[in-house]
């Protein structure tokens, strides 16, 4: 389908790519990986036609339509969300108009058997085709639905754009891009800009899209979901595995061990073939032997190892200094901008050493509460902060509010005071900048380098409380393991704001949700949170918010007819959570009688001599039962009234 033949890129001397070849095909589903500055959103501009090229070729059929998304993009501020989005319809609309003009001139036509009459049937036909398969009969429809899927409610449709927030205003830019319906879809780092819910959703919907996808991410689990090939960019070359992104990993380091092996034993063979020429080559009995030896060197196929970028970013935060027991007390905190209420009357007590993530639908209040904490926003409630913390905040545009006209050095030398200044260098050296990449200006950094720098800038002094937000956006894998590798020996208070579920897995051991305006406290790591909302692989949730998504759209684009079994498959799961809830009541109830049986027998002087360890082992059990079905009940309960909200 598209072609990219021996193609080059310099920047400034350097060989960005060289000579690289490769097909992309109908419904491949591709990630491109590397570390940060290997040329990955460079290779994607080139295949949209946004990057020159020194030499090759990039051959793509002329009525082949991609779609691309990039990393950053200017957004438009002057209008509705849901009529920003229906402008991927342009091209839709100016078919359907063609269509009209073509019906009218036919109506108008009575000359059936001439060429021109033909002409004009053959033109409408193959409008009416491209109307049909790009989804010009559901326009509406699939607009709501994909708005809904990216976690937009029915009543932002026809708020401003400006309204949102920049990562708000880039899901209004994935669904255009997604309801164009282009034969190739082009994705840097789609999942910047997306919640765990919505993630999912995008998963599910690449996974059945008609076209192909290539893909920018450094979320492991997405490009496991939804690749099913891998490209690697390294030092100027590509490596292609069709397999997604764990497979991978193990292929290639195989493939290294295969290699090197064959270059060990290779290298031998030819030393020891040196050696007889070296000793041999003035021997007259031996002259033909080393003729022979000469001639087999030089026949040889030389086997070349593959050259390995083995740079990353080394370094450990500062030892935290000591700190109260109690890092943070919130008791009552409500905040609201104007009539939206965020999040109100919350209740919060971090206590020293904790590692805590903040996880939950985008809007929900996680950032808002960060801020809190960090003293950047006003708020109703009563807030503390312990005996001697110093807290190091992460943003999440902290990338953005570096300033682009110094260079990576004046960053770090501005901020740093104290004896500090002497190892900033060091530090530098230590996020991959040396050299001449200290005298960069900020503003021709990719995102990845102004991720590390922005990271770089937290070591300038210690603190005993981290909180960052969206750490990983724009790191590469390894960047990423290796920041979660210093984070875990990090011996202070740890929050974290994140979807990255691999990130956060093994990272922290609490999980507070925010979700409708409260927050509700989970023990356990994301994977076990996930497990208990039933959110691992977000199957059921996704067939909800489908079903729901289609009964949503159907209120207002279907006023002519109601789609009677999307509605009717809405009320099986409305009744199904239902039942869900009322078998909890009754499990509940249940064990609250068998407790309070045992209560009485306890209370009874008499009764109790005949109490065996059993029964109060018993007794434990019945009590920890209760507490995971009032967990259940509550999580149904949760479900049901947003369900219910849909049903509205």
């Amino acid at each position: 389908m598209i072609s990219i033949n021996q193609l080059s890129i310099s920047f400034g001397g350097f060989d960005l790519f060289k000579d690289v070849s490769f097909l992309i095909n109908d419904r491949d589903r591709i990630g491109l990986v590397g570390k940060n500055g290997a040329g990955k959103t460079t290779l994607l501009k080139a295949i949209a036609g946004q990057q020159s090229y020194d030499k090759g070729q990039i051959n793509i059929p002329k009525e082949l339509r991609i779609g691309y998304l990039p990393q950053q993009m200017k957004l438009a501020d002057s209008t509705t969300v849901i009529e920003e989005t229906k402008k991927a319809f342009d091209d839709l609309n100016r078919i359907e108009k063609e269509i009209e003009i073509i019906n009218n001139q036919i109506a108008e036509r009575t000359d059936y058997e001439s060429d021109e009459y033909h002409k004009l049937i053959n033109k409408l036909t193959d409008y009416n085709h491209q109307f049909e398969i790009h989804g010009g009969a559901n326009k509406e429809g699939n607009t709501e639905q994909t708005l809904l899927g990216l976690g937009f409610t029915r009543k932002d449709f026809n708020r401003q754009t400006k309204e949102f927030s920049g990562g708000w205003r880039m899901r209004i830019e994935i669904a255009k891009l997604l309801l164009q319906q282009p034969e190739a879809l082009l994705l840097d780092e789609p999942t910047n800009h997306l919640d765990i819910e919505s993630i999912q959703w995008l998963e599910e919907f690449l996974q059945t899209y008609p076209g192909a996808v290539i893909l920018v991410s450094h979320d492991r689990r997405f490009l496991d979901t939804v690749t099913n090939r891998t490209i690697e960019i390294s030092l100027g070359s590509i490596y292609d595995y069709k397999v997604s992104y764990t497979k991978y990993v193990e292929l290639r380091k195989e493939r290294r061990e295969q290699q090197m092996a064959a270059f060990k034993n290779q290298q031998k063979q030819i030393q020891d073939t040196e050696r007889f020429i070296e000793r041999f080559r003035y021997k007259n009995t031996k002259a033909t032997q080393v003729q022979s030896r000469i001639k087999q060197l030089d026949k040889l196929d030389k086997i070349e190892v593959e050259d390995e970028d083995t740079s990353s970013i080394h370094f450990r935060f500062p030892p935290a200094p000591h700190s109260g027991n109690l890092v943070i007390e919130a008791k009552n905190i409500t905040k609201k901008y104007g009539d939206l209420t965020v999040f109100e009357n919350i209740d919060m007590i971090i206590e020293k050493g904790e590692k805590i993530s903040f996880v939950g639908k985008n809007g929900e209040g996680k950032t808002t509460m960060s801020r809190v904490f960090t003293g950047e926003i006003d708020f109703t409630g009563h807030f503390k902060l312990g005996h001697n913390v110093k807290i190091g905040y992460y943003a999440q545009n902290q990338t953005e509010l570096l300033n682009e006209n110094k260079t990576v050095f004046q960053t770090i030398d501005d901020i740093a005071v104290g004896e500090v200044r002497t190892k900033t260098r060091n530090i530098l050296g230590s996020f991959l900048f040396s050299g001449e990449d200290t005298e960069k200006k900020v503003s021709v950094l990719s995102g990845g380098e102004k991720s590390r720098l922005a990271l770089a800038c937290m070591l300038l002094e210690p603190v005993n409380l981290l909180i960052l937000d969206e750490p990983t956006n724009h790191l590469d894998m390894q960047s990423k393991d290796i920041l979660k590798r210093a984070l875990n020996k990090f011996n202070g208070t740890l929050i974290i704001v994140s979807h990255d579920r691999d990130f956060l897995d093994g990272l922290t051991n609490k999980v507070y949700e925010f979700r409708n305006k409260k927050i509700r406290e989970h023990i356990g790591g994301i994977n076990e949170f996930l497990r208990k909302r039933k959110l691992e692989n977000l199957q059921e949730l996704n067939r909800k918010t489908q079903i729901k998504s289609a009964a949503l759209a159907s209120e207002e684009v279907s006023e002519n007819k109601l789609n009677y079994q999307e509605r009717k498959e809405f009320e099986k799961e409305l009744r199904k959570i239902r039942r869900k809830v009322s078998l909890s009541e009754e499990k509940i109830a249940q064990l609250e009688a068998e407790i309070a049986k045992t209560d009485a027998v306890m209370a009874d002087p008499n009764k109790i001599k005949e109490f065996t360890a059993e029964d109060y082992q018993q007794y434990d059990k019945l009590k920890k039962e209760l507490e995971r079905e009032m967990e259940n009940w509550e999580m149904y309960h949760l479900e049901l009234e947003e369900a219910e909200k849909g049903n509205k």
